[in-house]
């Protein structure tokens, strides 16, 4: 009888050492992810002091504009940091599925009706985001995208690196410039900060001039490690520009930020039609872009597999009792 209670306590233990399972939660408010797990064990960023995002949408902008506000067909608009997407309530269409339709609120931020859906589907240890448009305006509709999702690192103690799949042999690195948060003009040798062309190691000065911009990319993935082991396999081939950013001080998370544009540029005119790499998007026509990430649970394996010996052992014992 005893054996049975202790094994009954046990159980919810031994469920989780075999869930190989990634589990993700989202929300209504701004289609974002909240809860990534694989194999029980929280990968996505979830504290508050730092940073009160975990996983935002960056839409119709990424990062700043110049003037605080933009000119579109004449008329100027005040669009926030990375846009409003993030702040809005999506409409639930489905498991891990959303919608965004423009609306009195958009329209008064940008001028432009629009339809964005947002969903989130998992196989086996990959998550795959999905992001489409649809123009149900009358005029081209333009427009900026990207992502932002962190996840649990700390980075600050300087074990954390990213190795990029690669060699690098033409990488650039757009300087940001503070403190407005918009990008310099001129690109820099990305391998001043590659080890090896490949290994960019994290310190704890290195978000100290904000976000790393990155462009001409030969790769198409990247791995995050932490103490020599591999945390996830970033894929992100759709996407021009990779943005890597945190806190500073001991945050205790790292963003890996696939883009289709960037912030303004000091040099930025007002106009939103020229915006560097905008995208225009014809009336009635749908744009898809997605990426997706595999997860590792590198440091867990043997120990799992060790307490799975162990009662199984215990549970054939139970049976000759």
């Amino acid at each position: 009888m005893k054996i049975n209670i202790i094994f009954l306590i046990f159980i919810p233990f031994i469920k989780t050492l075999i869930d190989d399972d990634l589990k993700i939660q989202t929300s209504i408010f701004g289609a974002e992810l909240i809860s990534i797990k694989y194999k029980g064990k929280e990968y996505l960023h979830d504290e508050t002091v730092f940073w009160d995002k975990k996983s935002p949408i960056l839409f119709p902008i990424v990062g700043r504009l110049k003037y605080g506000e933009t000119r579109i067909n004449g008329k100027d608009y005040k669009i926030p940091l990375h846009g409003f997407a993030s702040n809005m309530n999506f409409t639930e269409i489905g498991e891990h599925s959303y919608k965004l339709t423009s609306n009195n609120k958009t329209l008064e931020q940008y001028p432009f009706e629009f339809e964005l859906y947002i969903s989130y589907t998992t196989n086996q240890n990959k998550l795959f985001f999905n992001y489409s448009i649809i123009n149900i305006d009358n005029q081209t509709m333009l427009f900026g995208i990207g992502a932002h999702p962190g996840f649990k690192t700390k980075y600050f103690e300087e074990k954390t690196l990213i190795e990029f799949e690669e060699e690098e042999n033409n990488i650039k690195i757009i300087p940001v410039v503070l403190p407005e948060g918009l990008l310099s003009n001129e690109t820099k040798d990305g391998n001043t900060l590659l080890k090896n062309r490949k290994i960019l190691e994290i310190k704890k000065d290195s978000f100290d001039q904000g976000a790393l911009v990155f462009t001409d990319i030969k790769s198409k993935s990247i791995i995050l490690k932490d103490n020599g082991k591999k945390i996830l396999k970033f894929n992100f081939d759709e996407f021009k520009y990779l943005g890597i950013w945190s806190a500073k001080g001991e945050a205790p998370f790292i963003c890996l930020e696939p883009w289709y544009n960037t912030a303004d540029y000091i040099n930025s005119t007002k106009e939103f039609k020229d915006k560097k790499d905008i995208i225009k998007l014809e009336p009635n026509v749908r744009f898809n872009t997605g990426f997706n990430i595999e997860f590792f649970d590198e440091p867990n394996n043997a120990t799992k597999s060790i307490f799975l010996s162990i009662f199984s052992f215990i549970y054939l014992i139970m049976t000759l009792f």
